[in-house]
């Protein structure tokens, strides 16, 4: 089982700065890749920003230079850093990871998320 705990989110006036963390723990035996995902009330959820293992980033065209993440592979972890917020950027962001995981004796490749963490920015 492979668990991912969110943490950083909150309310912020636009044009402010959040980071959010994600930390997997778990039975993981290697990342492939760990990112962010959001979901704004009445939209589809959406890949914002990520990082692979061998440092390929992506940042959504709509967040590009403003929302970036960063993984570090030792620590299991994922960051967002987020600068020059706005309103539109308010959802609940989710951590995702795509790592090999062992269960049940066997390894195979899954997708995992975390629990969510609101990010409100006022206007």
């Amino acid at each position: 089982q492979v668990t991912l705990v969110e943490s950083g989110g909150g309310l912020v006036q636009a044009g402010g700065s959040l980071n959010l963390s994600c930390e997997a723990s778990g039975s993981i035996v290697n990342i492939n890749a760990m990112g962010w995902y959001r979901q704004a009330p009445g939209k589809q959820r959406e890949l914002v920003a990520s990082e692979t293992v061998t440092h390929i980033t992506y940042s959504a065209d709509s967040v590009k230079g403003r929302l970036t993440a960063s993984m570090d592979k030792a620590k299991k972890s994922v960051y967002l850093q987020m600068n020059s917020l706005k309103s539109e950027d308010t959802a609940v962001y989710y951590c995702n990871a795509d790592v090999l995981a062992e269960f049940s004796g066997k390894v195979k490749q899954q997708e995992f998320w975390g629990q969510g963490t609101q990010v409100t920015v006022s206007s």
